[in-house]
């Protein structure tokens, strides 16, 4: 066994090793150990190699949470395949755009649909339902793949489409090295046990829950891998049934959670909430707090280009409120101006990443990897995040915003993020998010409580200057969510065209 795994299917390997009997993940009813895993691991790379695929390929896999998603991932992870996971409900133009950009040797597919879309492409592919025996049955053989062609570190072992400013989403391409040593690196501050249960209701389609699993292989921990029925009303009782101990959120689960508990359910023995991708509320954080006793909370931030930049230590957050974290150990955080000159602590300014978890760039857009993944002095490799924010003294990274979340309004420079915080602060809001302007319309607020429109903007006076508060405000029910669990802005512009707004 390699003493420090290099590549990622390593990391199930020593899990399987050392914990062979302890559960490593469960969906649907069904748990399967790390040595349980790894097996159908093995079963799968020697199918994907019976089938033809060799190292440098590429697998799309469209599918939900089962067992049988992170078993064909440590598959193709293990032939040296390139993975990418799409969403189980993906389909259309989205789809049709992965297929021909990063043309797989095989897609397999949870739905007919999907299969029928790659086949009529001149694509190979097959529905996952074909692949349960396969992974599951037989002879628990190990398998290795031929002389000359096993995997290296630095090659492409998952691509991750992400959207941004490009009209079509973009492949974040990662090599093993560059995931081995963020999984590694992330686990050393978040410190995963081996007798926790990690409760993860995000898609893995979705880096961060996608990483639950690398985490959990290398802590040894148990990955409940929530369904997306389980983050409504039953949250706090699926989470008490997983005996789930660290709970992967986004703030709209975190919030969905601390209303959950408000009512009088019974709490979950949760020690630790993590979070990234958005910024998390201070309320619900403290009701969190409150509802459930010795939970410790760890912020992060991170985008998919480098996985984490920085993570919080626990509870950090109450100390220094509105900071993101420190840099993971081996890589650095710090901000630029406009000219790439590095900014003294304080000063606002471009974040940038360096460190073993940039990852490689985005896959076949040349231009965009020069533009977003420039080498210092030639040789290093950095990220322009294209997002804003100041560092303090002591390393400590505090966001300001995105480059789409700032806008002009009236002539002043204002944050999104910074607006939607000071509306949460007001009692009686509960969520909010702002449209920055656009096509000759000022900038919106839409928010969710029991507020009219009126009094949030004129309660947000006492939160936040009065040239940054939105003109425009909609009352709604329910903020509208993406897959991920994040805002969905496109569908909070059709709610403000239907909606009345003052």
């Amino acid at each position: 066994m390699n003493p420090q795994p290099t590549l990622l299917a390593h990391l199930l390997d020593a899990a399987a090793a050392r914990w062979p009997d302890r559960p490593a993940v469960t969906s649907g009813g069904t748990t399967l150990t790390h040595a349980e895993l790894a097996a159908a691991s093995h079963r799968l790379a020697r199918w994907l190699a019976d089938r033809g695929l060799r190292r440098g390929d590429r697998l799309v896999v469209v599918a939900g949470a089962t067992p049988l998603t992170p078993a064909l991932l440590y598959a193709a992870a293990r032939v040296g395949v390139a993975f990418t996971l799409l969403h189980e409900q993906v389909r259309g133009r989205p789809l049709t755009h992965v297929l021909d950009d990063c043309e797989p040797a095989l897609v397999v597919g949870s739905d007919r649909s999907v299969v029928d879309t790659a086949r009529a492409r001149g694509i190979d592919a097959t529905e996952t339902t074909a692949l349960t025996d396969i992974g599951f049955t037989g002879e628990p053989r190990h398998w290795t793949p031929p002389a000359g062609h096993e995997p290296l570190a630095v090659d492409p072992v998952c691509l991750i489409y992400t959207s941004g400013t490009t009209s079509l989403p973009k492949a974040v391409v990662s090599t093993h090295q560059q995931a081995v040593f963020a999984v590694r690196a992330i686990q050393s501050q978040l410190s995963y046990r081996d007798d926790d249960v990690v409760y993860s209701p995000l898609p893995l389609s979705f880096d961060y829950g996608l990483y639950q699993l690398f985490l959990g292989a290398v802590a040894g921990a148990h990955v409940w891998l929530g369904q997306p029925a389980e983050v409504g009303p039953t949250l706090a009782r699926n989470l008490v049934r997983a005996g789930a101990t660290v709970l992967a959120a986004v703030p709209a689960v975190a919030e969905a959670l601390a209303r959950l508990l408000a009512r009088g359910g019974r709490a979950p023995a949760l020690r630790l909430l993590t979070n990234t991708g958005a910024a998390m509320p201070a309320e619900a954080l403290a009701a969190l707090r409150s509802a459930i006793p010795g939970l410790r909370v760890q912020l992060m931030f991170g985008l998919t280009e480098c996985k984490r930049a920085t993570i919080m230590p626990p509870d950090e957050d109450l100390v220094r409120p509105g900071s993101s974290g420190r840099a993971l150990p081996g890589t650095e955080v710090f901000v630029v101006d406009g000219s790439g000159r590095r900014l003294p602590p304080g000063e606002v300014g471009e974040i940038v990443v360096r460190g073993p978890n940039v990852m490689a760039g985005y896959w076949r857009r040349p231009e965009l990897t020069a533009q977003r993944f420039p080498r210092a002095e030639g040789l290093f490799p950095q990220l322009r995040t294209g997002d804003y924010g100041w560092v303090d003294e002591d390393g400590y990274l505090y966001f300001s915003g995105r480059r789409d979340d700032i806008y002009k309004e009236r002539g002043f420079r204002v944050s999104a993020t910074e607006v939607e915080a000071a509306a949460r602060r007001v009692p009686g809001c509960a969520s909010a998010a702002v449209l920055p302007p656009g096509e000759g319309e000022p900038a919106a607020l839409v928010a969710t409580g029991t507020l009219t429109a009126e009094q949030l903007l004129a309660d947000m006076r006492e939160q936040i200057e009065e040239f940054k508060i939105p003109r425009r405000c909609v009352i709604i029910d329910a903020l509208p969510l993406s897959r991920n669990g994040k805002v969905d802005r496109k569908g909070l512009a059709g709610l403000i065209r239907e909606a009345r707004h003052v």
